[in-house]
């Protein structure tokens, strides 16, 4: 069934299909070594208010379609990036997920910005982002706090769980760390570690989970991760230790707990098995001088893929924490 047109900002083409995961009525384009994704806004939904880029995290790609159906019906144009070398943006010839500099990612993001503010004339940008992505996201809206128009960072950031600091014992963040960064450009892409995710195991319907998703694109055995991968994290992450000073509000969602990922784990449905909860806790006041926390008892490493009663809480919770943070946005702009 072909794809109907959709309107097109005069300083931006992209080459829309139906997206070929998802199907009717997503849709994707090309942007440059990334895809963004679009979910035309319904006909039935309030005008969009604001505009959001969903960024996903390691071993992820963006297939929540329940997601942008709760941005929509509150309101948003929603939009996603598969960053490059992950999601649909895999090539053949590429490691998944595999970059040497955080910042190769984060000018997938700045892309998406600048596109969806091309697509979305004077709307507010809310940058949504998980992980990996959260880690991400928020070096890229630090770099960009002092940017204007199509450069500018986000005008509000939503962190869920995100990757701010490496969970591990403290040797490997310390001694470990140290070694890799000083050799790890001789091997780069020697496995550091391996073994299966049974947070994503726990998910799939085929294994008794909630939710549907294409395992060569998040990998139930999980995705090793890599010397120069693992480097260019930690790099990032002591950006964030060392202080950020984002311009825009932030919201740093996470899980009241955090347990091992192990499917003997009574509370892996329940818990982050995958980060340490304490860890992002302690984290906030390196964020910028406007962040909030947002803490969802029984919520999982994804907020968004958590049972029921958690989801629709992060969900809810989550949205009026962003109305009001867009709202504050819109009253600025008229005011000036």
């Amino acid at each position: 069934m072909p794809v109907p047109p959709l309107p097109e900002s005069p300083q931006v083409t992209l080459h829309w299909r139906t997206d070929h995961l998802l199907g009717e009525p997503f849709l994707e384009a090309p942007l440059g070594p990334a895809t963004l994704v679009r979910y035309p806004h319904p006909a039935d939904a309030p005008p969009a208010r604001a505009a959001v880029i969903h960024v996903h995290g390691y071993n992820d790609y963006f297939f929540q379609e329940h997601l942008a159906r709760a941005f929509a019906a509150a309101g948003y144009a929603f939009y996603a990036v598969d960053l490059r070398a992950a999601g649909r943006s895999l090539q053949s010839d590429q490691i998944p997920h595999f970059v040497l500099d955080l910042r190769e990612q984060a000018t997938d993001i700045a892309a998406a910005a600048r596109t969806v503010r091309a697509l979305e004339p004077g709307l507010p940008l809310v940058v949504h982002a998980h992980s990996t992505g959260g880690l991400t996201a928020s070096l890229w809206a630090h770099a960009h706090r002092n940017a204007a128009g199509a450069d500018a960072g986000p005008d509000v950031l939503v962190l869920d769980s995100p990757f701010l600091d490496l969970h591990a014992p403290h040797w490997k963040r310390t001694f470990g760390t140290r070694v890799l960064d000083t050799v790890g450009h001789l091997a780069a892409t020697a496995v550091v570690s391996d073994g299966p995710s049974r947070y994503a195991e726990h998910l799939l319907v085929a294994n008794g989970g909630r939710w549907d998703f294409d395992t060569t694109l998040k990998r139930p055995e999980g995705l090793p991760s890599r010397v120069g991968w693992f480097v260019a994290v930690r790099r990032g992450q002591a950006r964030v230790a060392a202080g950020l000073d984002i311009a825009c509000p932030v919201l740093l969602a996470r899980s009241d707990s955090s347990g091992p990922d192990m499917l003997d784990n009574p509370l892996l449905d329940a818990q982050d098995t995958v980060l340490d909860v304490r860890q992002m806790a302690a984290l906030v006041p390196c964020l910028g001088h406007d962040v909030t926390e947002l803490v969802v008892p029984g919520g999982i490493h994804d907020l968004t893929l958590s049972a029921g009663g958690p989801r629709e809480a992060y969900l809810g919770r989550m949205l009026e924490w962003t109305n009001s943070r867009v709202g504050a946005v819109v009253g600025a702009r008229d005011a000036t």
